[in-house]
């Protein structure tokens, strides 16, 4: 059943209402036995986590949120980390196939993501709290054999090429590899396995999980005789149509050592007027009339939304003693043009500030413009600063000269700014 088959007030159980107000569901598998459900008592849902990254980005906050809001509601969620699929990789609407990792990289990648999902969930052996889960503590084990006449007789091969993120891949160049094929497979076999230990009986993942999902609760029918269900939330996108969590220098990773927190607050401090009410639902704890009201605030107001957007969603990622650092650098660094030690910083070799280098080399070097030509257009616009002072002279050499207690401060408009260090 998609949104807009379902409305908010069809739903009974709290869960289901909130999750439709702020705009997490899609689709769902039998929306209205999950409500009744829902009432009845506590239901376990899993979301699982691939490790390709020894991060999560922007892209894992929605589905970090579902599953805050189900703990919220006094049901049990399942952070499921993929330390066996990731082994295979998810094909899943990818243009080419996933570099095979090797175990060194596989475990740190997984510690990564653990620590993430700690920063932003409980964890605990109480009812309530969030269970924790690696598959590679069954997929290892699992023998190859067994798991072809058990599980693999109940897939039809004609029903997974007609689903769209396989389809997409046979009809490219590059295709799709046997190993790939099977991680629809390894995926069903999780919820099952899920559902036999802890008692899950919901899957939640992105629109793109779908197939994979339905898929798993066929399984579970097929094997067990039980009903189980499947949720998916909408991919996400701005108004102006770009994936969210996208920007010109990579993903918005959720670890303070992969992207400072004060790049992350104003990550959130960006985001379009349009997008404000929306995202204060989707990635805040305020309550969805609270978003709503300050998502249809006008002209200068909209910009305080902003601020209470990124406060906010920092605060549930990094803390709430950080968020406000942030939000506080921000504040003295844009309100009133001073410096702050809470910049981002970005390192450059000493021997090109020794050398002395073009502004639109320097801009390019420290990744505040992702080409030559961008820097250039950058500073023909009136947007580059160094140390405050507008650039006019795409050619303006920056040294060592203009260090000020060892950095110097860039900006690129009037939003981002950086401390750059020799290193």
């Amino acid at each position: 059943m998609s949104q807009s088959e379902t409305g908010a007030s069809d739903f009974r159980s709290p869960f289901l209402r909130e999750a439709q107000a702020r705009g997490y569901i899609f689709q769902c598998t039998d929306a209205a036995a999950l409500d009744a459900a829902m009432l009845a008592g506590p239901v376990a849902g899993y979301i699982g986590f691939d490790p390709t990254a020894d991060s999560l980005h922007v892209g894992h906050v929605i589905q970090i949120m579902i599953l805050r809001l189900l703990q919220k509601h006094g049901h049990r969620p399942v952070a499921l980390m993929g330390g066996g699929t990731a082994k295979i990789g998810d094909p899943s609407f990818r243009e080419e196939a996933r570099s095979l990792m090797n175990d060194e990289t596989l475990t740190n990648n997984l510690k990564g993501v653990e620590t993430c999902l700690r920063q932003m969930m409980s964890f605990g052996d109480a009812p309530s709290d969030a269970i924790l889960a690696n598959n590679a503590d069954w997929l290892d084990r699992l023998p190859y054999i067994e798991l072809l006449r058990e599980v693999g007789v109940h897939f039809s091969v004609n029903r997974m090429l007609s689903f769209d993120s396989v389809r997409s891949r046979l009809e490219r160049e590059q295709g799709l590899t046997f190993l790939e094929f099977n991680y629809s497979i390894l995926q069903s076999y999780d919820f099952r396995e899920l559902n036999r230990r802890y008692g899950v009986t919901l899957q939640l993942g992105g629109s793109d999980q779908w197939g994979n999902i339905v898929s798993g609760i066929d399984l579970v029918r097929r094997t067990d005789q039980k009903q189980v269900f499947g949720l998916t939330a909408p991919l996400l996108t701005t108004s102006s149509g770009v994936k969210m969590g996208k920007t010109a220098r990579g993903a918005v990773w959720l670890s303070a050592e992969r992207l400072p927190v004060f790049d992350y607050w104003q990550f959130w401090r960006n985001t379009e007027d349009a997008d404000v009410g929306r995202f204060l639902k989707l990635f805040t704890d305020l309550p969805v009339e609270e978003c709503e009201r300050l998502g249809a605030l006008e002209g200068v107001e909209i910009n305080d939304a902003k601020k209470i957007l990124a406060t906010e969603a920092t605060a549930l990622c990094h803390g709430r003693a950080a968020a406000e650092e942030a939000a506080e650098a921000a504040r003295r660094t844009f309100e009133e043009g001073a410096r702050s030690d809470s910049l981002p910083e970005r390192s450059i070799a000493a021997t090109l500030l020794a050398e002395g280098l073009p502004a639109f080399r320097i801009f390019v070097e420290t990744g505040l413009a992702a080409s030559n030509g961008e820097a250039r257009r950058l500073i023909r616009g009136g947007g580059a600063r160094v140390n405050d002072n507008v650039i006019t002279d795409e050619g303006q050499i920056v040294s060592e000269a203009d260090l000020r207690d060892g950095a110097i401060k860039l900006s690129s408009g009037r939003k981002t700014h950086i401390m750059v260090r020799p290193l």
